[in-house]
Order: C-alpha cells, then structure tokens, then sequence
C-alpha cells in the first residue's frame, strides 16, 4: 500500500507523510530537530574521536580512584582487627595470614571462573594485540568486571603479597578504549576501521598507566617503549591528551575528598635545589645504574625460568589446571607467614603498605647516621610521623634489614608473580629498585659523614636520591624501558636529579639489554603468544642476510588456468587462510590473493551449475564473482632481512609472498623471521 503524503507548510514542496504532518507541534519539533543537528556538527568540527578520548580518561579515573577509596577501607580494617584481636600469637598470626589467602583464594577462583584471561598483568597480551595479532574475547567487556573484582582483592591484601595494579590497569583501559570505539562506530555510522580501532587502543594503554601514577608524560612514553615497535605521531597526540584528561580527573578526585590540599605529586620529595648533588656523584649514581642492571638480569632470568618449571613439572602443571585456588592459597600462606611482623617479617618493615614504602625510601636523612650511636627500641605499632623506624630493630642494623628485605623480596616476588591472580608487578619492582638505591646511599653516607667536598663547598649524600634513582634504573633495566626516569620525577614532584638518574636508567638498560629480554618479552616467550623478536646482532654482516636465505620455498599456488578436481584437491589437503594466485601453470606470475573462505563458498554455490561432461577451471570461478584481493606488497628474493623485520613490525603484517621477476617463487611469516634472527643470534656451531 502507498503511503500518503502532503506538503509541509512553508516547506519548498517536499513532500512528507501525512503522519508526520499530524503530529503535535510540527513547528516546534522541527527547530528541536533542526538545533539538536546544528549542535552534532558543532561539536563534531573537531573530530568525534576527542569526547571519546575524554570520556576514556575520566572513566579510568573515576575506576582508579574509586578502586584505591575501596582498597584503602579494607587494608585499614585488616589493619585494625590486627590491632585489636589480642596479644596471643596465634590469634595475631590467623588474622594476618588467613586474610589474604582468603581474598588471594577468591581472586583467583573468581576471575578464572568467568573468563581465564583475566588473570596476570595483561600488557603481554596487550603488547600482542597491537602488533596486529587477534587474541580472541581478551578485550570482551565480560572481562572488565572480572578483572577489577580479582585485582580489587589482590590489592586490598596490601604489602603482605607485594604486588601492584600497573598492568591490569592497562588492560582495563584498553577494553574500555575497544568498547567506546565500538560505541564511536555506531554513533558516527561509519564502517569498522581496524586502523581507527588500533589509534584508540593505544591510547587506553597510556591512560591505564598515567591513572595509576597520575602521571600522563611518563605514562604515555611508558605505554610507547612497553608495547610499541613503531608509533605514530598522530597516536602521540591522542594518547597525551586522553593521559592528561585521566590524570588531571585523578588529582581532581583526590582533592575533592579532601586527601591532597592542591594538585601535587603522589610520593613528595623535598630534595635541596640549590646543591642537589656534586660532580663526584655522577660516578656513583652510574655505578648504582650497573649494580640494577646485573640484578635485573638475574631477577628476569629466574622469573622466566620459575615459570618454564611451573609449566613444565607434572604437579604443579597439574595443580595449576585444575586448581588455581588451591595454589593462590598455598603461596599466600608462605608469602604472610614469612611477613608475619612478630616473626622474621620485623626485619623487612612488614608493617608497611606500599606508598609507604616508597615514601621511607625516599627520605632525604641518613638512617645509618641518624641510628650510629643509638638503637631505636622496635614499637608495638608503627609511628605515623617516624615509618622510617620500621626499617631499624635493635637485633639489626639499617644494612641488615635493607639486606634482608632485598634478599627475601627476591625470591618472595618470583613467587607471587607466578600466582594466577590479576595483579601489577610494575610497582613491586619500582620499590626494589628503591631499596637498592637506599642499600647504596646509606653505605655512601656512611663512608662521606661529612659528605663530599668538591670546589670548598660541601654537598652532603642523600640516601634518598639514591633511592629514587635505583627505582627508576631497577624497573627500566627489568621492562627495558628510559621512561622511568621521568616516571620517578613525576611521582616525587622533583626533577633536580634528572641528569644523574638518567645515567643511572642508561647503565641499566645497556646491561640488562645486552644479556636478557624485559620481563613482559619474556612473559611472552613463556606463554607463547606471537611474538617477534628484535635484531640484536646488527652487525654489518647481518645486511647480507636476504629473503632468499631463510623464506619457506614450499608455496602452494592456484593457477587460473589449474581445472577446478585440482582446486578442490589443494583445498582440502591444506589449511591456509589464502593463496596465492598466479596467471598461468607454467608462468606461476603473481597476480593476487584469493582467500580460502571466498573460494571454498564460490565452488559450493557454482558446483550445481555446470554441465554434465564440462571441463571448468578455477578462470570461471573467478569469472563468475568469486572475489580476489591485489597483490600491493610483496618481497623480492635480495629484500634485507632488516627490510623485512621493520615492515613486519610497521604494517603489523602477518604473511608476505616472495618473488622473483614477477614469479611466485616463496612466502616468509613470522615464523621464518624468528627462525633467521634465532640463527642470527645465536649461530650454530661450526661442523
């Protein structure tokens, strides 16, 4: 039936449904309509992808925040039930130990329960998925609440497991960043853009990072060394501008409630400007960069091997795949008793939570100095204005207890980052890194009392600088990364020892880089996720590396002139995604791409069709719709393997066909380059 219509009064004779013309307050409706479209184009000038970048900000703000309100609650009601149960140890002993293996125990079995990709940090993965590679429903929106609940409860078992919230945060940015570009898609009408997919979710992994430390430079940079090969200017920009809207959101929320006076630094330093440090120093601060730099090695040495043996020993594989809780419980019962403050957790300042930490490590006395003709009596309860007595016991030195804690935390980290809970191990590593550098100043401090004399001017050492730059040089070294120096200068609100601690980070890196893959590659290695590894070996002979010496000759091509009973065959013998298609049998000319999809549903629908005794091939196929994509990049048989690796890890690109004066001749994936840079690298011996 046709529908009726009419024309609108004062309209230029457009016809519009009588429907619409019976409607109440046509006139008023219409100017609704008509500003509510005027104000979409307004706002929409600048680019839609703005409100949603400032959407992302404040939304991991208001989560990072209200996550951290939550956390602190329950870490002070542990705290006060500890305090108030009694005087019996083993009543003491229960209330410490048992909280968190209950919350590590339903952290665990939780999380794993609605989905197994929730647990651990998650920037491996992430790290994967920029790289072009689809992890199946690991940015599906039913993990957010997994994750936040199972890493909620991790935390809130405070400085008794050591661990962080850096990683799930990235991971929690980066699907709110995939499920607001879903949201964008629809809004704007505009077709899905893997491109525009992969600008937002960078830009979530430098909000997940700049929310934890309310720090956006360093978060962004942090996020590009981390989980970028190549990085785009224009992704630069977003991920700034989302990173600044979730760190300004952070403090804003932190002022409101009262908890900071104004906008400043979540760990405050108070270092002198006028003399920071003397030329001198310089040489030690790139000494303390060289010690993190041979311990990171071992510490990411021992991590990937701890869990090459968890993978590889029958019963903790098996306790492991069947019950996830059961294991938490067990390394949460070691981890608290070991931490147990009236027993050996009094020499290791157990009583303390995190930010607490790091806030007694950065102080700028010498506890050594301060403690060399006293001992300070051990108090039932920490003082709120001295914490930096819970790192002095009268059984114990300063240097005891700073070694004890380096020792202990060592083993005790290695531990809980094979937990499969949801959890950070960015943080915990930044603190040992802070406890090296204080271990160094003390003993400085105590070999210069007077400090050190350069130029008649006498600069005293401060500990705490030391301990700030051993944070930056620890945790660079371990995820090989620079940006933590500036990372350390945006969290302690002073940049006066830039130069220093930058050095430090560069001796760091320079070591452990030459010796062990970060700690993520090798989370990446363990789990096997895809994964292509850097050119270590560029040496001048490694140029002469080609396509020729390491691509796969083995290349299954569809000739359109090849009858269709040979198409079928091929088909069904191998299980590619595409094939390569070529002009003739005999020629093998490159021509373009037929995808196995396309072909296997053309052959099903055009079977019926052709007569009995007819003798098709795959040119009528083709002819009669079956789709094929151009060839636009290939590689040559002289490509450099340097060539191939860079265009690999720039387009995110899977598979490259090789030929040779226009002759399909090869194909090289990720699986030939990792071979050829393993044999690069590591040579085999000579027969």
């Amino acid at each position: 039936m046709e529908e009726i219509v009419g024309l609108r009064e004062g309209s230029p004779r457009k016809p519009v449904p009588l429907q619409e013309l019976w409607r109440p307050c046509p006139r008023i409706r219409r100017n609704i309509q008509g500003s509510l479209e005027w104000l979409k184009e307004r706002l929409f000038r600048v680019g839609e992808d703005w409100y949603f970048l400032v959407a992302l900000g404040v939304l991991m703000a208001l989560i990072s925040y209200a996550m951290n309100f939550a956390i602190g609650r329950v870490v002070r009601a542990h705290k006060w039930l500890y305090r108030e149960i009694g005087d019996g140890h083993l009543l003491r002993y229960l209330s410490w130990t048992v909280y968190p293996v209950a919350l590590l125990s339903f952290s665990s079995g939780f999380s794993q329960s609605i989905t197994p990709s929730s647990g651990g940090s998650g920037i491996p993965e992430v790290k994967t998925i920029l790289t072009g590679v689809i992890l199946e429903d690991y940015l599906d929106i039913k993990n957010f609440g997994a994750k936040v609940v199972g890493l909620s409860c991790t935390l809130a078992t405070g400085s008794t497991i050591f661990l962080g919230k850096l990683g799930p945060f990235v991971h929690l940015s980066v699907m709110i960043a995939a499920y607001l570009g879903r949201v964008r898609t629809k809004t704007v009408g505009e077709p899905e853009n893997k491109t525009k997919e992969m600008e937002l979710l960078a830009a979530g992994a430098a909000v997940g990072v700049a929310t934890v430390f309310a720090a956006p430079i360093s978060g962004v940079l942090f996020s590009i060394e981390v989980m970028s090969s190549h990085f785009s200017v224009w992704d630069y920009w977003r991920g700034f501008f989302a990173a600044t809207c979730g760190a300004f959101m952070f403090h804003l929320l932190a002022v409101f409630n009262s908890e900071q006076e104004t906008i400043t630094s979540i760990y405050k330093t108070s270092f002198p400007v006028d003399i920071p440090f003397d030329l001198p120093e310089i040489f030690f601060f790139v000494a303390l960069g060289a010690i993190c730099g041979i311990l990171s090695c071992g510490y990411n040495y021992c991590q990937r091997t701890s869990l090459f043996f968890l993978k590889s020993n029958g019963f903790t594989s098996k306790l492991l795949a069947t019950s996830k809780p059961l294991y938490s419980a067990l390394a949460a019962v070691v981890l608290a008793s070991i931490t147990y403050p009236p027993g050996v957790g009094r020499f290791m300042a157990s009583r303390l939570s995190m930010s607490e930490y790091l806030e007694t490590l950065f102080d700028n006395n010498s506890w050594a100095l301060m403690t060399k003709n006293s001992s300070p009596p051990w108090s039932a309860e920490p003082d709120p204005q001295n914490l930096w007595l819970e790192w002095c016991h009268p059984q114990m030195t300063v240097f005891g207890t700073l070694v004890f804690f380096l020792v202990m935390k060592f083993w005790m980290l290695i531990l809980a980052t094979t937990i499969p809970i949801p959890a950070g191990y960015f943080l915990p590593i930044f603190v040992y890194g802070a406890a090296i550098g204080r271990l160094f100043g003390e003993v400085l401090s105590l070999a210069f009392p007077e400090g050190i004399v350069a130029g008649g001017k006498v600069s005293p050492i401060m500990p705490g600088a030391y301990a700030l730059a051993g944070a930056a040089a620890f945790s660079g070294a371990v995820t090989h990364t620079l940006s933590t120096a500036l990372l350390a200068f945006e969290v302690s609100g002073q940049i006066v020892h830039a130069l220093p601690v930058l050095m430090a980070v560069l001796a760091a890196n320079a070591i452990c880089q030459s010796y062990q893959p970060s700690f993520y590659d090798g989370t990446i290695i363990v789990k096997k996720l895809p994964y292509l590894p850097w050119i270590r070996g560029r040496k001048i002979g490694s140029h002469l590396v080609t396509v020729g010496h390491f691509m796969n000759c083995t290349l299954t091509t569809l000739a359109k002139d090849m009858p269709l009973e040979e198409v079928i065959k091929v088909v069904i013998s191998t299980d590619v995604t595409q094939y390569p298609l070529v002009e003739t049998t005999e020629s093998q000319v490159l021509v373009g791409i037929v995808k196995r999809t396309h072909l296997v549903q053309s052959l099903h629908t055009d079977s019926a069709s052709w007569a009995p005794g007819q003798q098709p091939c795959l040119q009528d196929i083709l002819a009669n719709g079956c789709p094929t994509q151009p060839v636009t990049l290939q590689l040559s048989t002289e490509t450099s393997l340097h060539e191939t690796h860079n265009l690999f890890e720039l387009l995110n690109l899977q598979l490259l066909f090789v030929t040779s004066r226009g002759r399909a001749v090869g194909s090289v994936s990720w699986v030939e380059l990792k071979k050829a840079i393993s044999t690069l690298t590591n040579p085999p011996a000579p027969k």
